[in-house]
């Protein structure tokens, strides 16, 4: 069986989302699930681009064992240096460097010429190949870069020591028959010597995991991806579509070391983590993927799961006889439910957790997967410098709307209360008396978990800053308390 090494980037392009970075220890955190889920290649961030990421790379690197921790930098010298300095604890290393090819960025991005950027891309390669042995280049564009030239260029990284070649498809735009060809051409008309092609696709058209599977079927032997496809834009190819594509097809006679039965709960953690919410009906890990609300399905299913399932839902590590948590359930059955999620807790957080689990049960007739999530999360708030410590508003028709804040700020005890245009308004102008900065709500999503007036209501808010924006999330059965609260995390992260 050929081997299809998975380089994870959900750390790298994955982070990139607005309003999904995460801390150093988050970010352990998920570079050491995706080491028990089994990837082959972390790429755990640009290690120039900032002291944060550059911190992350080098604890990364020494908080995982057997995957090759992977840097990205620029066709830059300094970046390459910056990056070998970064991976100095890494069992296994990578520096990923590389240019655009296309005419594209040749002209409009660098201003240079095709024999230009062919000697730039020859020379980065060298030059990482002086800190590691593992160099792997990137040909920015190539999904819309000439094959013959493109060509030319891997042949070159190739002869220079590059032992992985990357062809992105960078802006989503190539149809799965064009991406094979690609892949094809370059395997018929470059010598390889001992290094691997890459496929490394985005989803601005919804191709993302079909190009990447062409370019497997065609002589790709690794395939760049993100946990639940996450990423700038439209987003990037996602693992667990292209893995368990993989694995449906026993015929194709490829093989990944991915643990399948991790992919749910690995799913489930970078949502909590990036607040990033699985869309119901994604592939594999949405809500919807084994749910069947069809008569004809339903009965289907009952007389044989293979008449319209492919995938066992225990082979991603969804427990399809799923304990129903009500206000019930006991601390044992919340333990088991959180580890199925992904989330460890010991016994004092477990505790807490029980009681405010207990708190939302009353409120809810029953305690989705989302919410204990969402539970699990609130944790970080306890971080926070600002806490939301009661509040109280007055609403209705041809009444005046009053909202009264109390905030503990560092431990001191603040209180405000303002008039506005309903309650949300009113309790967020008088957050504003007591945090006395400049501040704009630019956007303000609220989203029911299920259904019902009594669900739970999820809060992205986005607040700019002084030319910067800041991504606050909550979620609360009572809606005002959550944008409240989404307020405040969002201001958490930019009041020194």
């Amino acid at each position: 069986m050929d081997k299809l090494f998975i380089f994870d980037t959900t750390l790298r392009d994955g982070e990139q989302v607005p309003g999904c970075q995460l801390n150093t220890i988050e970010k352990i955190e998920v570079a050491r699930a995706l080491e028990s889920l089994g990837v082959d290649v972390i790429e755990a961030g640009f290690p120039v681009s900032s002291p944060g990421d550059f911190n992350s790379v080098v604890e990364i690197s020494k908080a995982v064992t057997w995957p090759t921790i992977c840097a990205l930098t620029r066709a830059v010298e300094k970046d390459i240096e910056v990056a070998a300095e970064a991976l100095k604890y890494a069992k296994k290393k990578r520096i990923h460097t590389g240019i655009g090819t296309s005419e594209y960025h040749i002209k409009y991005k660098f201003n240079s010429t095709q024999d230009d950027i062919l000697e730039r891309a020859a020379a980065c390669v060298k030059y990482a190949k002086r800190f590691v042995e593992d160099v792997e280049f990137y040909a920015e564009d190539a999904g819309r870069t000439d094959n013959a030239y493109l060509a030319r260029v891997v042949q070159a990284v190739v002869n220079a020591g590059a032992t992985v070649v990357n062809i992105p498809d960078t802006t989503g735009y190539c149809l799965p028959t064009e991406y094979g060809a690609k892949i094809k051409y370059l395997i018929d008309h470059v010598d390889m010597k001992n290094a691997i092609l890459s496929t490394h696709c985005h989803q601005d058209l919804g191709m993302a995991t079909a190009n990447s599977i062409m370019g497997v079927l065609n002589g790709a032997r690794q395939v760049e991806v993100t946990i639940n496809g996450i990423g700038e834009r439209a987003g990037n190819t996602s693992l667990e579509e292209v893995v368990m594509a993989i694995r449906s097809h026993k015929e194709l006679n490829i093989g990944t070391n991915i643990n399948t039965q991790k992919i749910y709960p690995v799913s489930r953690l970078i949502s909590n983590l990036m607040n990033m919410p699985v869309q119901p009906n994604k592939a594999i890990v949405g809500r919807n993927a084994f749910a069947h609300s069809s008569g004809i399905h339903q009965d289907g299913v009952l007389k044989h799961l293979s008449t319209y399932e492919i995938i066992d839902p225990k082979d991603v590590g969804i427990d399809d006889n799923a304990i129903v948590l009500t206000a019930r359930s006991g601390r044992a059955a919340l333990k088991n439910r959180l580890n199925l999620l992904g989330i460890e807790v010991d016994d004092d957080q477990l505790a807490e957790l029980y009681q405010r689990f207990l708190d939302l049960a009353d409120r809810k007739k029953d305690i989705t997967d989302e919410d204990l999530l969402i539970l699990a999360g609130k944790e970080t708030d306890k971080m926070h410098r600002i806490k939301l410590d009661f509040m109280q508003t007055t609403s209705g028709k041809g009444v005046k709307c009053i909202g009264v804040v109390g905030l503990d700020i560092a431990g001191e005890k603040f209180q405000a209360s303002a008039t506005g245009n309903g309650p949300v308004d009113a309790a967020i102008k008088a957050v504003k008396e007591i945090i006395k900065r400049q501040m704009v709500i630019e956007e303000f999503l609220i989203q029911a978990i299920n259904k019902g007036s009594d669900d739970t209501g999820k809060v992205h808010m986005q607040v700019s800053h002084e030319g910067q924006n800041y991504y606050g999330f909550s979620a609360n059965t009572d809606i005002v308390v959550a944008s409240v609260e989404a307020f405040i995390n969002a201001v958490n992260k930019f009041v020194k």
